[in-house]
């Protein structure tokens, strides 16, 4: 059993090649006991975990790594696998995918109070750990991550290191910000490629087939790992796929949940259940009124495809003022709250109000309120509180 899962490890650490390293190699805390790693399909999770274990300096027998549907997991079990491999002296185990496991909850606990095993797991962005089963909440602790932000893939496409902000930073000091990072880059040599392919790290493997192999992860997501997390069942599957591409066809702010709903033949409620669905997954973004609250039965005021890649791979149309309003909401919105306000776009974390534009773009709507700024597209270095859209791809 563990002998053949090694051989399978040895095999896959051999194939991975990737010398680039994002940023969660810095950011992430990787010494507690029990880790879980979530994010949207295809955005580097594996890639992450296999280039952790090749430069982790335990001997290659006391660590191993497998996807939680092997076939060894199927004929087995997860306790049974991390029993074995604690008894040949294993130290730090790594489960693949392990929203594919039906009882993974309770079993991680039962690995994580019998072995002196570190177990690091990785899942869909669907995945929740539930308090009620195994109370493998207060045992896990659990990291969210993104696709790539512009900054890495400036990084990747130039070869050199560049410095990300926080929030209250960039706002702060974006002008010799941007000074310093023109200096290094062209950021709009590399602004269109990024909406366009740069958000999955998979586009250095074949650009031509990049399109192709996005739509094939919309398909996983709602074909396999949303019925996985949700119990979705098989009949609407289709609903959600004529779901995702409906939002294609309309703007953020023109959407019509009644109407959405008849079109595809449900109820309003079950409608909402399907776009909470759909962003658990990382295939949407939802923004809400923070007045109206936060609940899955709120009516979102705008709702996005999760990131630009998506709409140009899978819409026919784009709308400028929408991708760019997608890259803000996707950029900030990862580690940021993002709420409708009564003026402007975005409201970030309750405090500052930001408006999204073009070189046209002014204050007369938000020229009243606190702590509010306009993000320009075609902007290299900004003034005052007017700040370049592109360097809110440089948070992480």
């Amino acid at each position: 059993m563990i002998d053949n899962l090694r051989n399978n490890f040895l095999s896959i650490l051999t194939l991975t090649t990737a010398t680039y390293k994002r940023s969660m190699h810095t950011t992430l805390d990787m010494n507690d006991k029990l880790i879980g790693i979530i994010g949207p399909r295809g955005c580097g999770k594996t890639t992450f975990l296999l280039q952790y274990l090749k430069e982790h300096p335990l001997e290659f027998e006391k660590k191993l790594y497998f996807s939680a549907d092997h076939v060894e997991v199927a004929e087995h079990s997860l306790y049974a696998i991390a029993k074995e491999f604690a008894k040949q002296g294993g130290r730090l185990l790594v489960i693949d995918e392990i929203h594919k496991y039906e009882s993974f909850e309770k079993e991680l606990k039962s690995i994580y109070d019998s072995f002196d095993l570190q177990v690091i797991f990785s899942g869909s962005s669907a995945l929740r750990l539930s308090h009620s089963k195994a109370d493998l909440s207060r045992r896990a602790v659990l990291y969210t991550v993104n696709g790539m932000s512009f900054r890495e893939f400036c990084e990747l496409e130039t070869g050199k290191k560049l410095a990300f902000y926080s929030l209250p930073e960039l706002l702060k000091n974006h002008v010799n910000i941007a000074f310093s990072l023109t200096q290094e880059i062209k950021p709009y040599e590399f602004w269109q490629k990024y909406l366009e392919y740069g958000y999955y790290p998979f586009y250095k493997e074949n650009l031509k087939t990049y399109s192709h192999k996005l739509a094939e992860i919309i398909n996983l997501v709602i074909e396999t790992d949303l019925p996985y997390v949700f119990n979705i069942e098989p009949k609407n599957i289709f609903k959600l796929k004529k779901l995702v591409s409906m939002l294609c066809s309309a703007k953020p702010y023109e959407l019509n949940i009644s109407k959405l709903a008849t079109k595809i033949e449900i109820n309003r409620n079950t409608l909402y259940s399907y776009l909470h669905y759909l962003e658990a997954g990382s295939i949407i973004k939802t923004v809400k009124s923070k007045a109206k609250g936060d609940g899955i039965l709120t009516k979102p005021e705008k709702l996005y495809l999760h990131n630009t890649n998506l709409s140009f791979s899978y819409c026919e149309g784009r709308e400028i003022g929408s991708l760019r309003e997608q890259f803000f909401a996707n950029q900030v919105g990862f580690e940021h709250t993002l709420n409708y306000p009564a003026k402007g776009d975005f409201i970030v974390d309750d405090t500052y109000t930001f408006e999204i534009g073009g070189s046209s773009k002014t204050f007369e709507q938000i020229k009243d309120i606190p702590n509010s700024y306009l993000a320009i597209d075609g902007l290299e270095i900004g003034s005052t509180n007017k700040i370049p859209l592109w360097m809110f791809g440089f948070l992480y």
